[in-house]
């Protein structure tokens, strides 16, 4: 079998203009194919990673697509900038394991999770992610205390037994904090609004429902101990992203809390990953499989993590190509914590992109039976704008 075409996709909707997902179809000359995502939807680079898959898609044409190991070190080792390289070329790679991945379990016949040994549970534990954008088909923003306590009742009251939430994403008068509001030491009246909408969560939800703090990498080292410090009391699962991923600052931070601390949506490859667990300064990692290497680089940082004691939750802010590589991957390891379901995962504008729209129950994800990865692009998705690689040639479609 041989990968004959790739066709890439990069989704531009009017009616969301900051969700512009980056989606691939490879193809082979025995009619089998596969779908991937470089998981950059949001945020700034989506552009430079609909390049970065053109370009890798150039390097495999002819090749097995069985073959995702020697597949995976040729983008790595034969393209100058894949060694240590950024998150555009980690997406690109990643885009093309994933779409890999889906082929060889639709050759085999099987779900994704017979190939990387076997389903562990069916019924994986899932938290409603992100509701300082609320929780419901569309995306809104909680300025209030109120409106904290209003989402977050409305996800327990769907079942899910853990939430995670971003406190410091929204003033009370509706604008946003910057940069400037989170770094360095938080003045008193700053901390103590974060570190009461906190409390107001915790009170309403009561002590059986997991409560995570995302943070978002926007404070420090200084002002991220400021905010754990005064918040540990209300017994948070763990503290996602509270600084710039650093191994240094990272091991200061998780030395001067008292509860797990969780970063890995920017952290990629192994060899990053390794001196996380080496100086033990995170207890969860969250690789995500659409930017740190696919599901072939995630499996190997989840068996590194597994020695060290380190839990993993994959990071799942795509389309639902990724949620469903997710589920796939975490069913599987060991150290497998919670599942991550965010609300992107309820909005049509996501939705869309894909045959089938899984969502857990509550509060758990049945992991999807069909052969490779379990979901695939729509025709709204494939009958679309779409960049065509055939050989060293590309070919523009619409």
């Amino acid at each position: 079998m041989k990968i004959t075409m790739v066709d890439v996709f990069q989704i531009n909707n009017p009616e969301n203009p900051n969700w512009k997902p980056i989606l691939c179809r490879i193809y082979t000359d025995e009619g089998i194919y596969g779908d991937g995502e470089a998981a950059m939807a949001y945020g700034i680079g989506s552009t430079g990673a609909f390049g970065m898959v053109q370009d890798l898609s150039r390097l495999i044409i002819g090749m097995d697509p069985l073959d995702n190991e020697v597949i995976w070190n040729k983008l790595y080792k034969q393209t100058f900038w894949g060694q240590n390289g950024g998150c555009v070329f980690t997406a690109g790679m990643s885009a093309i394991d994933l779409a890999l991945w889906d082929i060889r379990g639709k050759f085999f016949g099987v779900p994704v999770y017979k190939l990387l040994g076997g389903k562990r549970q069916d019924d994986l534990r899932t938290y409603a992610s992100q509701l300082q954008f609320g929780w419901q088909p569309s995306m809104k923003a909680a300025y209030t205390t109120e409106d904290y306590v209003k989402y977050a009742q409305k996800a327990v009251a769907e079942g899910y037994d853990c939430i995670k939430i971003d406190f410091f994403t929204y003033k009370e008068d509706g604008t946003s904090y910057n940069d400037i509001d989170r770094t360095t030491l938080l003045s008193p009246e700053r901390l103590n609004t974060i570190a009461g909408r906190v409390e107001a969560v915790r009170n309403a939800i009561g002590p059986n429902v997991d409560l995570i703090i995302e943070n978002h990498s926007f404070l420090d080292a200084q002002s991220s101990v400021q905010l754990g410090r005064a918040i540990e009391k209300y017994n948070i699962f763990y503290y996602e992203e509270p600084n710039t991923p650093d191994p240094v600052t990272a091991k200061y931070i998780s030395s001067s809390l008292n509860f797990p601390i969780a970063s890995g949506e920017r952290i990629y490859t192994r060899w990053q990953y390794a001196k996380y667990f080496e100086n033990a300064s995170l207890q969860v990692i969250q690789p995500d499989l659409g930017t740190c290497g696919g599901i072939t680089e995630v499996k190997k940082i989840a068996d590194m993590a597994y020695t060290y004691d380190v839990a993993v939750q994959v990071h799942a802010c795509g389309s639902p190509i990724c949620t469903a590589a997710a589920l796939q991957i975490e069913c599987v390891i060991p150290n497998f914590v919670i599942h991550e379901h965010h609300i992107v995962n309820l909005c049509d504008f996501n939705k869309m992109l894909c045959k089938y729209d899984y969502q857990p129950v509550n509060g758990k994800f049945k992991v999807p039976e069909l052969p490779g990865l379990g979901n695939e692009l729509s025709d709204f998705v494939i009958n679309g704008e779409k960049v065509t690689i055939k050989g060293d040639k590309l070919f523009w479609s619409m």
